[in-house]
């Protein structure tokens, strides 16, 4: 089967301002679809924008005045220090993305809610509910009045006031500013102030709070810690003394170095040694010194140790007086008088008591001698003990040091978390805030709502996009064919033509050859010729998918059409449950088509003639019990053969496809079949069943005729052929008994 597409120039001379064709056939397919759809729904778009101003309108009017107070705050990354003690936090632990966000989330939280509720008693005053237009009735609410509050009742005011509160609440950013904008609402300008002011306060409260419960946190945590440290360090430093008690370790001082590890302790045995073994020195000079003085060749009075005595000296002294005294004597007198012999006698005592005394400094010098070198012995023999013992001593700190070093860190742990400790404490107890108040809220004078502009372009915008939520709904359910570009698409027909609506008789109008239905048809026509290798097909039916799609005015049409060809054209009216083509042509319809079926054999008796030039028309007859088992036997192709042998062509008005099997079987006895639908009518799916129950019966589906075309269809670009909306004002009905009723839309 061959596909003619029909031509698309917009016919002369019709009805469509030059304008608006060359702006249709300028746009995109889309939008010329979306500009048809929304002309289609034109009054239902309009009627539902208009409705929503309305409301919108309605609802300003009826809304209570709102009032707004403002109050603005800065809020720093960088925390407002009072001393110079580190928080908890580090120095770029603010810096992060999240910060402001994090405050911006704190200042809509549910807790800071709860605090501005407790801190203003909003759970108790009636006042504030009724200034969002909430009355507290019911058990519960309670009633108002202080006294008259279960706990349950004031649970549940203080909940509902907090959610009243997180609703009416604005919080806004100042971009590129540390600044941030808080702004409530209410119908009291008092409250809504007082609640502003609130709001500031409570936040740089529960700012301040979550500070000090994070440094109580760690002050916590670090009590226990150094609590723990405390025992270690206890215990360590115990062991310490006690190891060093146990294996007799002494120890005299210690040395730390900066980071207080223990770098030098000195004990006893260690300054004991250290002192004998100076005293063993010195022991060992004397020794030696004595033992040199022991040996010296040198002695008597002569010896240094004789020359340096001051008695030995006094008495050589005494004795050289004497001598001096004797030699005086001795001049004068002989040896032998008294006074020499007397001096004699003393210098000779003074000379023994030289030499006593020059004897016994010889005898000094060997007890001196072994003096020293007993006491050089002793000590050597101490020295060597206390080596012993120092030794002994050194073996024995290397589990000392094990135990000192275990003792140093944990002093130097508990040190570091005391310090830390205090530092926190200091920190929590003067308390940093980084958040301060720039602008407090005032009451407002002037209300702030409704805002009726505001209310209306926002009404307006809904309404828009609410008709165009209606617009493609009703798109999608009503699932009709209104345009001729659908069918293709759709469907996958071959499109014949397309009939349009105008105002008077179809049956008139064809009358008129140069009326818009007219050339309709006669293009449908010439399109239906290229549908056979033979030309026009010599037998079809035209049916529909449901009732009033125009079948029955669409078979007469073809058949005037043919016949002003000079053609002979049968119309046979195969519509025998609800026929309607005789009282097209004005004719009766005592017999026909069912007395055919049911044995008669006079075709020719049956066929009437019309006053339409070439056309004869074989009615329906009488309305047989069951028109389907007429039809189901050989004799309906039998008689169609026979029909086509006395005319050059035969068209068969056939009944709906959707519950009926009349056109199935028809559809078996010709060469094809037309399928008329109508514009905006049946849903595709149904189309689509209708189809699928012609092919299952090998029906060659010819195309389809598009009926019943609005002229608004024709002015975006759907036009064909010549001639189409001269607007003579024909009318579009088939004035028949199966329904199809005139059509005002367009």
């Amino acid at each position: 089967m061959s596909h003619h597409s029909e031509p698309s120039l917009a016919p002369q001379g019709s009805g469509i301002a030059p304008e608006v064709e060359a702006d249709t056939y300028a746009l995109p397919p889309i939008l010329k679809q979306y500009l048809h759809t929304a002309i289609r729904w034109k009054w239902l778009i309009g009627g539902i924008i208009a409705g929503a101003l309305v409301l919108g309108l309605v609802v300003t009017l009826l809304t209570a005045s709102r009032f707004t107070s403002r109050a603005q705050i800065e809020i720093s990354r960088e925390q407002k220090k009072v001393t110079n003690v580190e928080g908890l936090d580090s120095a770029t632990a603010d810096r992060d993305l999240e910060f402001y966000e994090t405050q911006y989330s704190l200042l809509q939280a549910q807790s800071l809610a709860d605090r501005v509720v407790r801190t203003l008693n909003l759970g108790r005053r009636d006042q504030f509910f009724e200034a969002h237009g909430v009355r507290l009735n019911g058990e519960d609410f309670g009633e108002s009045g202080l006294g008259r509050l279960t706990p349950a009742q004031v649970v549940a005011r203080d909940k509902l006031a907090g959610q009243l509160l997180l609703k009416n609440i604005q919080i806004t950013p100042v971009r590129r500013s540390r600044l941030v904008d808080i702004a409530y609402t209410s119908r009291t300008p008092t409250i809504s102030a007082e609640v502003t002011n609130a709001w500031t306060r409570q936040f740089i409260a529960a700012n301040m709070d979550r500070q000090l419960e994070a440094t109580l946190d760690a002050r916590k945590f670090l009590e226990e810690r150094l609590g723990s440290l405390r025992s270690k360090l206890e215990q360590s430093e115990r062991d310490v003394v006690t190891y060093a008690s146990r294996n007799n370790i002494i120890t005299l001082d210690t040395v730390r170095d900066v980071e207080g590890k223990t770098q030098t302790q000195r004990t006893l045995v260690a300054t004991d040694l250290a002192a004998l073994n100076s005293a063993l020195s010195v022991a060992m000079a004397d020794r030696i010194a004595a033992e040199s003085r022991a040996g010296s060749s040198r002695g008597g009075d002569a010896s240094p140790e004789a020359l340096a005595n001051p008695v030995i000296s006094q008495l050589r002294q005494k004795r050289a007086e004497v001598t001096s005294e004797y030699a005086k004597v001795m001049v004068q007198y002989e040896p032998g008088y008294p006074a020499a012999r007397a001096l004699k006698g003393q210098i000779e005592a003074l000379d023994a008591a030289i030499t006593r005394e020059t004897s016994r400094i010889s005898g000094s010098r060997t007890l001196t001698y072994q003096e020293a070198l007993k006491r050089e012995r002793d000590l050597r023999v101490q020295v060597d003990e206390l080596k012993s013992r120092l030794d002994q001593q050194q073996r024995d700190s290397i589990q000392y040091n094990i135990y000192q070093r275990e003792a140093d860190t944990n002093r130097q742990l508990y040190d570091a978390l005391l310090q830390r400790y205090k530092e926190i404490g200091i920190a929590g107890s003067v308390g940093v805030n980084n958040i301060v108040i720039v602008d407090k809220a005032e009451v407002p004078d002037r209300p702030s709502g409704p805002n009726l502009p505001k209310n209306l372009a926002l009404a307006l915008l809904i309404g828009v996009g609410l008709a165009a939520a209606v617009t493609v709904g009703l798109e999608q359910v009503d699932e009709g064919v209104s345009n001729p570009g659908q069918v293709q698409h759709m469907l996958r027909l071959p499109m014949l033509g397309h009939v349009p609506i105008t105002e008077a008789d179809a049956v008139e109008s064809l009358s008129d050859p140069k009326s818009a239905i007219s050339e309709a048809y006669f293009s449908i026509r010439s399109n239906l010729a290229f549908t056979t290798s033979h030309g026009l097909p010599r037998s079809l039916i035209v049916t529909s998918t449901r009732p009033s799609e125009g079948k029955s005015t669409s078979s007469f049409a073809l058949a005037t059409i043919i016949g002003r060809t000079g053609k002979r054209v049968l119309l046979v009216d195969g519509d025998m449950r609800s026929p309607s083509v005789h009282r097209l042509v004005g004719l009766d319809n005592k017999a026909g088509l069912s007395n055919l079926l049911a044995g008669d054999n006079d075709i020719l008796g049956l066929v009437k003639g019309t006053a339409f030039a070439g056309i004869s028309v074989l009615t329906a007859g009488p309305k047989p019990p069951s028109a389907a088992e007429l039809l189901s036997n050989d004799r309906i192709a039998a008689l169609v053969n026979e029909m086509q042998g006395m005319f050059d062509h035969v068209i068969i008005d056939c009944p709906p496809i959707l519950g009926l099997s009349d056109a199935p079987l028809l559809g078996r006895a010709v060469e094809g079949c037309v399928l008329v639908i109508q514009a905006e009518g049946p849903a595709v799916r149904g189309i689509r069943a209708s189809l699928a129950r012609l092919q299952m019966v090998d029906t060659n589906i010819f195309g389809a005729v598009l009926t019943k075309v609005s002229q608004r269809e024709l002015a975006y670009g759907y036009g064909y052929g010549y001639g189409y909306g001269y607007g003579y004002g024909y009318g579009y009905g088939d004035g028949d008994g199966d329904g199809d009723q005139q059509d005002g839309r367009g």
